[in-house]
C-alpha cells in the first residue's frame, strides 16, 4: 500500500515545524488557566462517594474471599475421620 502524498507532506511538515522551549511553556501555562477545578463541596462530594464505593468493594471480596474459603474447606479439607 503507498501513502497519499497528503499523509506523507503532513508528517514531513510536523517535522521541521519543532516548537521552542519558550513557547511550549507558554502554550502549557496557557493551558492550565483554563482548567476548571472543583470547589472544596465538590472535592468532599467526590471523595466520600471514591471512599464509599472502596469500602463497599472491599467489603464484597472479603465475604466472597470467606465464603469461597469455606466452601473449598469443605470440598477437599471436610470433616474427614481418620
Amino acid at each position: 500500500m503507498s501513502d497519499s502524498k497528503a499523509v506523507r507532506g503532513s508528517r514531513e511538515r510536523k517535522s521541521e515545524q519543532r516548537t521552542s522551549i519558550p513557547t511550549f511553556y507558554r502554550q502549557v501555562v496557557a493551558e492550565l488557566r483554563k482548567v476548571v477545578y472543583p470547589t472544596q463541596e465538590q472535592l468532599v462530594t467526590y471523595f466520600l462517594v471514591v471512599m464509599v464505593f472502596v469500602i463497599f468493594m472491599m467489603a464484597l471480596v472479603a465475604v466472597e474471599d470467606l465464603a469461597f474459603g469455606k466452601l473449598i474447606f469443605t470440598v477437599f479439607g471436610g470433616n474427614s475421620q481418620q
